[in-house]
């Protein structure tokens, strides 16, 4: 196979993504990538380069995929690996360049090696063969394969990459026939904060709908734009996807974009943006013109579980962090990524490091998963 970079995602066709096996994943699509490279949301200004790496079999057809970054910082990649550059300087080595294959500003776990779906197994371990080869060709630092699928763990392993385990809060679908038999497995005192957070929302007359990518006109683009936009300025970051992202992906994307919408009569007054595919929902972005009690929850969270329930989605997942997620019903669920560090004395450093992480992680988990609402220890449908 013969390995192949490309400067950005829409070099690709998009007849050759659709023989990729992403489940229909919305991050890892040309749709999304493409628009975020191409509006300079990850782009070089900042600090995004990309170095997609594809291979072709003899007869140059797509046999595999493997989305790349060369990066100068780490903002927007959720690679927590905060303290790392100062570890390198202090060992006299520099710290980026680093390769990075992830979704850019979305921790959202996916598909990342990404195999045609005629091509064998031996695929997966070729990108990974590539992806190292281009890591000490370039003297990057390391290579990080962030928020991967468990299936993937395997062949990451295998290519001597190191496994690092986080924690998210997702909910998952049992089997409920609507929101009010999800909200029936709650304890009494939990379930009757729920009942008040949402009853408040619609108290202050606010009229709730979902939209698809789609269904968005320019108007209304704008508004939920100016949400997003807002928020990450009112907590000093920097809101990296431009207008004009929205309206590509939107475009592209269509119904694999849901945005939920409160409105105030005609004017909408906030918004959560949100992506789907054939089995989950993942919640990204919010933002409110108005201070309503609860309206963050009923946006963010709540329509998500209506929406997926109706949809019969298997899961949300809206977001990283947020431990105020388990009194929504969000449980705790592992998270894995990878990283290969190229020089073997900083390697055993970060492997020491990450073994100690991992059972702190553990940890974790399993106190978080004490706090759950539920009747029971275990939300079981029925209970």
């Amino acid at each position: 196979m013969q390995p192949q970079i490309l400067a950005s995602a829409a070099d690709l066709p998009e007849s050759d993504w659709q023989r990729l096996a992403t489940g229909n994943d919305p991050f890892m699509s040309r749709a999304f990538l493409g628009a975020a490279e191409s509006t300079g949301a990850a782009g070089e200004r900042l600090a995004w380069r990309p170095m997609h790496l594809a291979l072709r079999d003899d007869a140059g057809a797509l046999a595999g995929l493997l989305p790349l970054y060369l990066r100068e910082h780490s903002f927007g990649d959720f690679s927590r690996d905060w303290n790392w550059p100062a570890a390198w300087e202090r060992s006299g080595r520099a710290y980026y360049p680093k390769l990075v294959t992830g979704v850019p500003y979305t921790p959202s776990p996916g598909p990342r090696l990404l195999a045609a779906r005629d091509a064998d197994a031996a695929v997966k371990s070729a990108l990974v063969e590539s992806a190292l080869a281009l890591t000490q060709e370039l003297n990057a630092s390391s290579w990080q394969c962030l928020f991967v699928r468990e299936a993937e763990s395997q062949p990451l392993r295998d290519g001597g990459l190191l496994l690092r385990r986080g924690v998210q809060f997702h909910w998952l679908n049992r089997g409920y026939r609507d929101f009010a038999d999800f909200l029936d497995g709650f304890a009494a005192q939990k379930r009757k904060k729920l009942k008040r957070e949402r009853r408040a929302v619609a108290e202050a007359g606010l009229r709730i709908e979902a939209r698809h990518g789609d269904e968005i006109d320019a108007a209304l683009r704008r508004a939920i734009h100016r949400h997003y936009r807002d928020t990450f300025v009112r907590h000093g970051n920097h809101p990296a996807f431009p207008l004009d992202f929205f309206a590509r992906a939107g475009a592209a994307l269509g119904r694999r974009m849901v945005v939920f919408i409160a409105w105030q009569g005609k004017r909408p007054v906030a918004s959560a943006i949100c992506y789907r595919d054939d089995t989950a929902l993942y919640g990204r972005h919010w933002g409110a013109d108005t201070d309503c009690p609860g309206l963050h929850f009923e946006l963010c969270y709540y329509r998500g579980i209506e929406y997926a329930i109706e949809h019969g989605l298997a899961r949300f997942e809206p977001n990283a962090q947020g431990e105020h997620k388990l009194a929504r019903g969000f449980e705790p669920v592992p998270t894995r990524s990878a990283y290969w560090i190229a020089d073997p004395r900083m390697r055993g450093i970060v492997a020491d490091f990450l073994a100690r992480e991992d059972a702190a992680m553990l940890d974790y988990e399993a106190e978080t998963a004490r706090h759950l609402p539920y009747k029971s220890q275990s939300p079981r449908h029925g209970d």
